[in-house]
Protein backbone atom coordinates (compact mmCIF):
# COMPACT_ATOMS: atom_id res chain seq x y z
CA UNK A 1 0.00 0.00 0.00
CA UNK A 2 1.52 3.34 -1.04
CA UNK A 3 1.45 6.54 1.04
CA UNK A 4 -1.35 8.11 -1.01
CA UNK A 5 -3.60 5.13 -0.45
CA UNK A 6 -2.67 4.97 3.24
CA UNK A 7 -3.53 8.60 3.95
CA UNK A 8 -6.77 8.35 1.96
CA UNK A 9 -7.91 5.32 3.93
CA UNK A 10 -7.16 7.10 7.20
CA UNK A 11 -9.24 10.10 6.10
CA UNK A 12 -12.12 7.82 5.12
CA UNK A 13 -12.27 6.56 8.72
CA UNK A 14 -13.54 10.03 9.71
CA UNK A 15 -16.65 9.62 7.54
CA UNK A 16 -19.79 8.65 9.45
CA UNK A 17 -23.32 7.66 8.48
CA UNK A 18 -25.58 10.33 6.98
CA UNK A 19 -22.71 12.73 6.19
CA UNK A 20 -22.59 14.90 3.09
CA UNK A 21 -19.02 14.54 1.85
CA UNK A 22 -17.14 16.69 -0.66
CA UNK A 23 -14.76 14.79 -2.92
CA UNK A 24 -11.51 16.34 -4.07
CA UNK A 25 -9.66 15.78 -7.32
CA UNK A 26 -6.42 13.98 -8.12
CA UNK A 27 -4.67 10.68 -7.47
CA UNK A 28 -4.93 10.80 -3.67
CA UNK A 29 -8.59 11.87 -3.87
CA UNK A 30 -9.23 8.90 -6.15
CA UNK A 31 -8.00 6.56 -3.40
CA UNK A 32 -10.33 8.34 -0.95
CA UNK A 33 -13.27 7.90 -3.33
CA UNK A 34 -12.41 4.21 -3.75
CA UNK A 35 -12.29 3.65 0.01
CA UNK A 36 -15.59 5.48 0.54
CA UNK A 37 -17.16 3.33 -2.17
CA UNK A 38 -15.81 0.19 -0.49
CA UNK A 39 -17.24 1.23 2.88
CA UNK A 40 -20.56 2.12 1.24
CA UNK A 41 -20.67 -1.24 -0.53
CA UNK A 42 -19.29 -3.57 2.15
CA UNK A 43 -20.15 -1.80 5.42
CA UNK A 44 -23.41 -0.15 4.39
CA UNK A 45 -22.03 3.34 5.05
CA UNK A 46 -24.80 5.84 4.31
CA UNK A 47 -23.41 9.01 2.73
CA UNK A 48 -24.15 11.53 0.03
CA UNK A 49 -21.23 12.87 -2.00
CA UNK A 50 -20.58 15.91 -4.14
CA UNK A 51 -17.47 16.44 -6.25
CA UNK A 52 -15.06 19.27 -6.99
CA UNK A 53 -14.62 18.28 -10.64
CA UNK A 54 -16.12 16.37 -13.53
CA UNK A 55 -13.35 13.79 -13.19
CA UNK A 56 -14.21 13.06 -9.56
CA UNK A 57 -17.93 13.00 -10.34
CA UNK A 58 -17.34 10.31 -12.96
CA UNK A 59 -15.07 8.35 -10.64
CA UNK A 60 -17.63 8.43 -7.81
CA UNK A 61 -20.54 7.52 -10.07
CA UNK A 62 -18.67 4.57 -11.58
CA UNK A 63 -17.96 3.25 -8.07
CA UNK A 64 -21.58 3.54 -6.99
CA UNK A 65 -21.47 6.47 -4.57
CA UNK A 66 -24.74 8.44 -4.19
CA UNK A 67 -24.15 11.91 -5.65
CA UNK A 68 -25.81 15.30 -5.33
CA UNK A 69 -25.05 18.37 -7.46
CA UNK A 70 -23.23 21.20 -5.71
CA UNK A 71 -26.01 23.66 -6.57
CA UNK A 72 -28.42 21.67 -4.39
CA UNK A 73 -26.26 22.03 -1.26
CA UNK A 74 -25.92 24.76 1.32
CA UNK A 75 -23.47 23.03 3.65
CA UNK A 76 -21.34 19.89 3.84
CA UNK A 77 -20.18 17.84 6.80
CA UNK A 78 -16.74 17.04 5.40
CA UNK A 79 -14.54 17.92 2.44
CA UNK A 80 -11.40 15.90 1.66
CA UNK A 81 -8.87 17.02 -0.94
CA UNK A 82 -5.15 17.42 -1.58
CA UNK A 83 -2.96 20.52 -1.80
CA UNK A 84 0.12 21.61 -3.71
CA UNK A 85 1.78 23.29 -0.73
CA UNK A 86 1.07 23.40 3.02
CA UNK A 87 2.69 25.83 5.47
CA UNK A 88 3.25 25.25 9.21
CA UNK A 89 0.10 27.29 10.03
CA UNK A 90 -1.96 25.11 7.62
CA UNK A 91 -2.29 27.71 4.86
CA UNK A 92 -2.66 25.92 1.54
CA UNK A 93 -1.73 26.49 -2.07
CA UNK A 94 -4.13 24.82 -4.50
CA UNK A 95 -4.98 25.25 -8.14
CA UNK A 96 -2.46 23.46 -10.30
CA UNK A 97 -5.59 21.86 -11.74
CA UNK A 98 -8.59 23.70 -13.16
CA UNK A 99 -11.26 23.66 -10.46
CA UNK A 100 -10.32 26.43 -8.03
CA UNK A 101 -13.79 27.93 -7.70
CA UNK A 102 -15.50 24.66 -6.87
CA UNK A 103 -12.67 23.65 -4.53
CA UNK A 104 -12.85 26.85 -2.49
CA UNK A 105 -16.64 26.72 -2.42
CA UNK A 106 -16.50 23.23 -0.95
CA UNK A 107 -13.76 24.17 1.51
CA UNK A 108 -15.75 27.15 2.84
CA UNK A 109 -19.08 25.30 2.94
CA UNK A 110 -17.75 22.31 4.90
CA UNK A 111 -17.94 21.90 8.66
CA UNK A 112 -14.58 20.14 8.43
CA UNK A 113 -11.91 20.26 5.69
CA UNK A 114 -9.23 17.55 5.75
CA UNK A 115 -6.22 17.90 3.46
CA UNK A 116 -4.23 14.87 2.28
CA UNK A 117 -0.56 15.30 1.33
CA UNK A 118 2.80 13.62 1.42
CA UNK A 119 5.83 15.13 3.14
CA UNK A 120 7.09 16.77 -0.07
CA UNK A 121 4.14 19.23 0.01
CA UNK A 122 5.27 20.83 3.30
CA UNK A 123 6.84 24.27 2.77
CA UNK A 124 7.93 27.28 4.79
CA UNK A 125 5.79 29.73 2.81
CA UNK A 126 3.31 29.67 -0.05
CA UNK A 127 4.88 30.02 -3.48
CA UNK A 128 8.04 28.24 -2.38
CA UNK A 129 7.74 25.50 -5.02
CA UNK A 130 4.94 26.60 -7.33
CA UNK A 131 3.57 29.88 -8.71
CA UNK A 132 0.37 31.23 -7.16
CA UNK A 133 -2.56 30.55 -9.53
CA UNK A 134 -5.17 33.27 -9.94
CA UNK A 135 -8.34 32.76 -11.98
CA UNK A 136 -9.33 35.93 -13.83
CA UNK A 137 -12.28 37.04 -15.93
CA UNK A 138 -10.98 36.67 -19.52
CA UNK A 139 -11.60 40.29 -20.56
CA UNK A 140 -9.98 41.61 -17.37
CA UNK A 141 -6.71 39.70 -17.28
CA UNK A 142 -4.55 42.62 -18.42
CA UNK A 143 -6.16 44.96 -15.88
CA UNK A 144 -5.56 42.41 -13.14
CA UNK A 145 -1.98 41.96 -14.30
CA UNK A 146 -1.46 45.72 -14.14
CA UNK A 147 -2.86 45.84 -10.60
CA UNK A 148 -0.50 43.07 -9.57
CA UNK A 149 2.42 44.87 -11.20
CA UNK A 150 1.67 47.96 -9.11
CA UNK A 151 2.05 45.74 -6.04
CA UNK A 152 5.39 44.48 -7.29
CA UNK A 153 4.05 41.05 -8.22
CA UNK A 154 5.00 39.62 -11.63
CA UNK A 155 2.50 37.38 -13.42
CA UNK A 156 2.04 35.54 -16.71
CA UNK A 157 -0.80 33.62 -18.33
CA UNK A 158 -0.76 29.87 -17.82
CA UNK A 159 -0.42 27.87 -21.03
CA UNK A 160 -2.55 24.82 -21.76
CA UNK A 161 -1.10 21.31 -21.67
CA UNK A 162 -0.31 21.34 -25.39
CA UNK A 163 1.52 24.68 -25.07
CA UNK A 164 -0.42 26.02 -28.06
CA UNK A 165 -2.83 28.33 -26.22
CA UNK A 166 -3.96 29.53 -22.81
CA UNK A 167 -5.30 27.32 -20.04
CA UNK A 168 -9.05 27.63 -19.43
CA UNK A 169 -10.50 26.56 -16.08
CA UNK A 170 -13.67 24.55 -15.66
CA UNK A 171 -15.26 27.86 -14.62
CA UNK A 172 -14.26 29.42 -17.98
CA UNK A 173 -11.53 31.66 -16.57
CA UNK A 174 -7.97 32.37 -17.64
CA UNK A 175 -5.19 31.72 -15.13
CA UNK A 176 -2.45 34.12 -14.15
CA UNK A 177 0.52 32.54 -12.41
CA UNK A 178 2.18 34.82 -9.86
CA UNK A 179 5.85 34.96 -8.94
CA UNK A 180 6.29 36.72 -5.62
CA UNK A 181 9.20 39.17 -5.30
CA UNK A 182 9.55 38.35 -1.63
CA UNK A 183 8.03 36.07 0.96
CA UNK A 184 4.56 37.37 1.74
CA UNK A 185 2.62 36.01 4.67
CA UNK A 186 -0.30 33.95 3.43
CA UNK A 187 -2.79 36.16 5.27
CA UNK A 188 -1.46 39.31 3.58
CA UNK A 189 -1.36 37.66 0.16
CA UNK A 190 -4.90 36.35 0.57
CA UNK A 191 -6.19 39.84 1.38
CA UNK A 192 -4.29 41.49 -1.49
CA UNK A 193 -5.78 39.07 -4.02
CA UNK A 194 -9.28 39.32 -2.55
CA UNK A 195 -9.18 43.10 -3.05
CA UNK A 196 -8.35 43.13 -6.78
CA UNK A 197 -11.38 43.45 -9.10
CA UNK A 198 -11.43 40.95 -11.96
CA UNK A 199 -10.05 38.06 -9.94
CA UNK A 200 -12.59 35.24 -9.84
CA UNK A 201 -10.66 33.10 -7.34
CA UNK A 202 -7.10 32.31 -6.32
CA UNK A 203 -5.09 29.43 -4.97
CA UNK A 204 -4.42 30.76 -1.45
CA UNK A 205 -6.56 28.80 1.02
CA UNK A 206 -6.13 30.76 4.23
CA UNK A 207 -7.64 29.50 7.50
CA UNK A 208 -9.76 26.90 5.70
CA UNK A 209 -8.04 23.59 6.54
CA UNK A 210 -9.11 21.97 9.80
CA UNK A 211 -6.53 19.22 9.51
CA UNK A 212 -3.66 18.08 7.31
CA UNK A 213 -2.88 14.37 7.12
CA UNK A 214 0.76 13.91 6.14
CA UNK A 215 1.95 10.58 4.75
CA UNK A 216 5.62 9.68 4.99
CA UNK A 217 7.10 6.24 4.37
CA UNK A 218 4.13 4.24 5.52
CA UNK A 219 3.16 6.48 8.45
CA UNK A 220 0.41 9.11 8.66
CA UNK A 221 0.53 12.11 10.98
CA UNK A 222 -2.68 14.03 11.64
CA UNK A 223 -2.04 17.74 12.19
CA UNK A 224 -5.18 19.50 13.44
CA UNK A 225 -5.86 23.19 13.99
CA UNK A 226 -6.40 22.37 17.64
CA UNK A 227 -4.81 19.57 19.64
CA UNK A 228 -8.03 17.92 20.74
CA UNK A 229 -8.11 15.60 17.71
CA UNK A 230 -4.37 14.99 17.42
CA UNK A 231 -3.01 11.49 17.42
Amino acid sequence: MNDKQLVAIQAARHVQDDMVVGLGTGSTANYFIAELARRHREEGLRITATASSVASTIQAREQGLPLVALEHLGTLDLYVDGADEVTPNLALLKGRGYDLVREKLLARASDRFIVLVDKSKLVGHLGEKFPIPVEVIPFAWQLVQASLQQLGIASSLRQNAAKDGWAITSHGSLVLELTLPKTLQSRELNQLLNDIPGIVEHGVFEELADAVFVADQGQVEEVWKTTEHSQ
